[in-house]
């Protein structure tokens, strides 16, 4: 609860109390910590009594800086910790105007991985990509780095694979570094492919545990492969990710897109701006203007307020469009 009295000329204080203290010690973080984040966002500041604050500032931020709070605590109340994730995508979105309470992202649970943490969308952005997900039989999911795109795909596989509406994943990407001239590298498929495919290997091992998925892999459930070993296959029953769509070319890109059988899904994820083909157009520039208007394929669009990494991360993603703007 607020209340407000004048201080001084375009400065005023608010009062706002949390009646439970847990809720308060949780709210304000350890050592007021995300207090603190909130000072360095807003030009306001705390004064902390107990599990009083009074907000001090302009009028208009000292009322947004209320609301922020009101939504974390409604956030709390609900059932869910204010992680520096939660807070950083709060603060994003009070500064854009947008109020609405965060409890339907975080309380939309996909799945829960094998040490018993629950996976759920962070922001909005990546709320609407599961609901295309769930929606579409082909989802392209389009953003920088530390999104969530792959990670959400794969646990959405692993939840249509436990719902039974798909009988297998398949994961695959383009091995760019090594021209897919895989035959030329030594040691069997599974050593050749392995150094490509160590990133969905590590995101498989934290939501479904390393035990299930080497028991997965050897009964042929979850299949990991290059992107050139898709040729020729007709894909039924399958959850199918192509990760690191951005480095296919449009031939590829095709060529992927039409392995889709009866009964499967297909996520491609990529990010634009992390192009590393020698020559040529991107499959996945190319594919936004041939498939945009065809019903049951869906793009979504994830920006930096959906980084989900260490809050350096999304500072860094928007140092480099700035300097890319000013490059133009």
């Amino acid at each position: 609860m607020m209340s407000a009295t004048p201080d001084a000329e375009k400065v005023v204080r608010a009062t706002f109390r949390v009646e439970d203290n847990a809720d308060a010690v949780n709210l304000f973080g350890q050592g007021d910590r995300n207090l603190n984040a909130i000072e360095e966002r807003f030009p306001v500041r705390f004064v902390s009594r107990g599990n009083e604050l009074i907000i001090v500032g302009p009028p208009d931020e000292v009322g947004r800086v209320s609301r922020l709070l009101e939504r974390l605590l409604s956030t709390l109340r609900s059932g869910n910790e204010i992680t520096d994730q939660v807070l950083l995508h709060a603060m994003d979105l009070t500064q854009a105007g947008d109020e609405e309470p965060l409890d339907d992202i975080y309380d939309d649970i996909i799945v829960t991985t094998a040490r018993g943490r629950r996976i759920t969308p962070k922001t909005r952005g990546q709320k609407e990509y599961l609901a295309a997900m769930r929606a579409n039989p082909i989802v392209f999911g389009i953003g920088p780095a530390g999104t969530g795109k792959t990670y959400l795909a794969m646990a959405q596989a692993n939840a249509a694979l436990k719902s039974g509406l798909v009988n297998r994943i398949i994961l695959t990407r383009p091995a760019v570094e090594a021209g897919e001239h895989l035959g030329f590298l030594p040691g069997d498929l599974q050593e050749k492919v392995d150094p490509y495919l160590r990133p969905l290997y590590d995101a498989l091992y934290d939501i479904i545990g390393v035990n299930r998925f080497e028991k997965e892999m050897g009964r042929g459930v979850i299949e990991v492969a290059p992107l050139a070993y898709m040729r020729g296959r007709t894909l039924d029953d399958s959850f199918i990710i192509l990760d690191e769509a951005q480095n296919t070319t449009p031939e590829q890109m095709k060529m992927f897109l039409t392995r889709q059988g009866f009964g499967s899904r297909v996520v491609v994820t990529g990010d634009i701006t992390q192009i590393d083909l020698e020559r040529g157009t991107s499959g996945l520039v190319q594919v936004q203007d041939v498939l945009q208007d065809i019903k049951g394929i869906s793009f979504v669009y994830l920006t930096e307020s959906d980084v989900v990494r260490h809050p350096l991360v999304t500072q860094i993603i928007r140092a480099y469009e700035r300097y890319a703007d000013e490059k133009k």
